[in-house]
């Protein structure tokens, strides 16, 4: 596949890692090493991420899903373990939860994911629309509407080319809570007690909808699976059906 980054490495069965966002598979080496003990691991830089180019117009959770679809037929990779974080855990479910994903992995494993649409309180409703008014103000000064928009986003926003503004914009707005049902294969949800970008509140509402799943929780947060790695690993050598611990 022309133009992609991508980790591959090990010789075992093989194991789909996607990583989160605003990053590539490089901020998770440690972790694919382990795993390529074991397995043969695959792990692109999705579109528009890592050192791979961004996509052609701002692609939607389908469309990445599409893309991993894709990856996974030019590698000739079939039925891998799956492992993601954040909002690649957004794009993997996405997957996972369409009605025919011609997709089936033997196991799962969610690292603090993305993919639902949380409830607002007043405060942050106030704030958000008072966001909205003031893009709708400055529509007609575009500089100034551009100027307003980097002070009020967040720092992932603001970090972003506007394309990917854009391609966070369309995936923020999906809701994965009503498809959750639709998984089948066993889940596992790896979550950080304290993880403020994906909280554990999300964490246990997965659990409650996808059938069978599992949670374990750790403690640190958003990035706590690689902080506390060798605790990591363990909780996945019980979950996975090839041991990657002697």
């Amino acid at each position: 596949m022309d133009g992609v980054h991508e980790y591959i490495a090990g010789n075992g069965p093989p194991l789909l890692f996607l990583h989160g966002w605003g990053v590539g598979h490089d901020s998770y080496k440690p972790l694919l090493e382990r795993l390529a003990a074991t397995y043969t691991v695959y792990a692109p830089d999705l579109p528009g991420f890592g050192k791979t180019p961004e996509p052609p117009e701002a692609w939607d959770a389908e469309r990445y899903a599409d893309f991993v679809l894709a990856y996974c037929g030019e590698r000739k990779i079939a039925n891998p373990v799956c492992m993601a974080h954040s909002n690649g855990g957004r794009v993997l479910l996405t997957l996972l939860t369409r009605k025919n994903p011609g997709f089936a992995p033997p196991r799962v494993v969610l690292f603090g994911a993305a993919g639902l649409r949380r409830k607002r309180g007043l405060k942050n409703n106030i704030k958000v629309y008072t966001y909205k008014l003031g893009k709708l103000f400055l529509k007609p000064f575009p500089k100034a509407l551009r100027r307003y928009q980097e002070k009020k986003g967040s720092a992932d926003y603001r970090a972003a080319s506007p394309l990917m503004r854009a391609v966070m914009s369309k995936l923020l707005a999906s809701d994965l809570a009503p498809a959750l049902g639709r998984v089948k294969a066993p889940v596992l949800l790896v979550w950080g007690e304290n993880d403020t970008a994906s909280p554990l509140a999300d964490g246990r509402a997965m659990e409650r909808g996808i059938p069978g799943a599992g949670l374990a929780v750790i403690p640190g947060g958003h990035w706590s699976f690689l902080e506390r790695l060798p605790h990591t690993m363990r909780i996945l050598d019980a979950f996975l059906p090839e041991k990657l611990l002697p």
